[in-house]
């Protein structure tokens, strides 16, 4: 698959990269400092600012994988990119927008997700949030998405064939785009 991965330096997004790449897919790394890209794969910089700019990107992707991560001080940026990649994704043609979201959103009980439990330290409630305001737009989109919450930490380690992440698909892939746990 051709495969557009927004984020390719960050924590989630390196390690979507090497996943991605290990599987043979053909990927384009995208990121505001392409400098850690590995050399074997194409590099663009980007900073998501303009959707022309990441509609010209994405023209050939089959997938477009968002592992975008805002900065600390302006976790409420990521509305505004996550608003600029559905307009490109349609502008486009791309098949499918997949987002890695926040940990904040996984359901630690039955109906009541991790912010709501009141447990998330209040250090982590300004992404966590952000993170689910940004579902909400996908949400309202009408285009096919998926959207991941991973684990709230990551370790160094090889892959176990576990995923412990949860994950909400659009209308157009699921009735109902409840969260589904892998």
């Amino acid at each position: 698959m051709n495969v557009v991965l927004y984020g390719a330096t960050g924590n989630s997004g390196q390690r979507i990269l090497k996943e991605l790449t290990n599987r043979g897919h053909h990927v384009t790394a995208v990121a505001r400092d392409t400098s850690k890209i590995p050399s074997t794969v194409k590099a663009v910089k980007d900073d998501l600012s303009s959707v022309e700019g990441i509609a010209s990107i994405i023209a050939s992707a089959d997938v477009v994988v968002s592992a975008y991560a805002p900065p600390q001080d302006n976790t409420d940026a990521l509305l505004g990119v996550t608003e600029r990649q559905i307009a490109a994704v349609k502008k486009a043609g791309a098949a499918r927008l997949i987002v890695v979201g926040g940990a904040g959103l996984l359901e630690v009980a039955p109906g009541v997700t991790l912010i709501a439990s009141g447990y998330l330290p209040e250090a982590y409630l300004p992404i966590a949030k952000a993170h689910e305001k940004a579902l909400g737009i996908l949400k309202a989109s009408d285009i096919n998405w998926t959207y991941f919450s991973p684990a709230g930490y990551f370790e160094a380690g090889e892959p176990n064939g576990q995923v412990p992440a949860g994950h909400y698909q659009s209308d157009r892939q699921r009735e109902g785009g409840q969260p589904h746990f892998l």
